[in-house]
């Protein structure tokens, strides 16, 4: 069903005997969002107000929303904790970041459970070809470029699935009402250096110019963050820190894919570049 039908989910928790949610269903891409603003908005806020509404009304002893770090908007230097300040710079951002004011409002008005988080990137098999690790992955499994935003020296925090698993299960345990918790990992790379380490990986080069030949870098993004640096201090007290070092993360995910690409339906679609326009500029279809 979809969480944006008021009817089903109502009916939904009348009929299923619900105690906690767990709520991950969201519009993700950040490229597909600036062409897709009011839609992501529909999804990500709407959505969200309709099943917390209705979670609410059932009484559910915790809900979770997941967000994103992508709320903090960009920083340098300066880590992000749980109280700085939401400053997104993309339609998808700002819909998680509007969605999470929803959630807390009912923290806020009503005591109702509601705890948030905030991750860095997630990584690791299953994840669908779109997003930037499988997507690399897969067009050098197939003898093709790594397409690359602008400079490419954008950072991001890349966690293991396995890791931010554990992290969910340890706030669905400890998680305190009305909190949110940043997920992050200190691990950090540019996408130039991610794309030049799956190159080694699976072309099984280091020469420097034979990297090169396997990167396309494109026109940037209208606005694309350099990075995300979060301090997760609150989840390290609740117990919880990432285990999976990347060496070992990053190899179960190349063989992964090997096997596996073709299983996901449309998946040459997704490892198309997405054209790039300026924000909200297509608002209509």
């Amino acid at each position: 069903g979809d969480i944006c039908e008021p009817d089903f989910i109502k009916q939904l928790f009348e009929t299923e005997k619900i105690d906690i949610v767990l709520h991950f269903a969201a519009q993700t891409h950040v490229d597909l969002s600036f062409w897709h603003a009011l839609e992501f908005t529909y999804v990500n806020v709407y959505g969200t107000n309709v099943l917390v509404a209705a979670a609410h009304e059932a009484n559910v002893e915790k809900f979770v929303y997941v967000s994103t770090d992508e709320v903090y908007g960009g920083g340098t230097d300066e880590e992000f904790d749980e109280s700085s300040p939401k400053r997104p710079t993309n339609p998808y951002a700002s819909s998680k970041a509007a969605a999470e004011c929803f959630v807390q409002s009912y923290w806020e008005r009503y005591q109702f459970p509601v705890v948030i988080t905030r991750s860095s990137n997630v990584y690791g098999p299953h994840q669908y070809p779109e997003k930037v690790i499988p997507k690399f992955i897969s067009l050098l499994q197939q003898n093709r470029k790594c397409c690359i935003h602008g400079s490419g020296l954008q950072r991001r925090n890349f966690l293991y699935a396995a890791d931010v698993v554990e992290a969910f299960l340890t706030v669905l345990k400890e998680g305190k009402p009305g909190e949110i918790y940043n997920i992050g990992t200190n691990f950090e790379m540019s996408i130039a250096q991610l794309a030049k380490e799956l190159i080694h990986l699976i072309k099984k080069t280091s020469s420097e110019s034979e990297m090169e030949h396997w990167m396309d870098y494109v026109k940037d993004r209208p606005t694309n963050d350099l990075r995300y640096p979060m301090n997760s201090e609150k989840m390290h007290n609740l117990g919880w820190r990432p285990k999976v070092p990347w060496k070992e993360g990053i190899k179960k995910t190349i063989e992964w894919y090997k096997e596996n690409f073709h299983n996901w339906k449309n998946s040459e679609k997704a490892l198309e570049p997405f054209p790039v326009t300026e924000p909200f500029a297509q608002l209509s279809a």
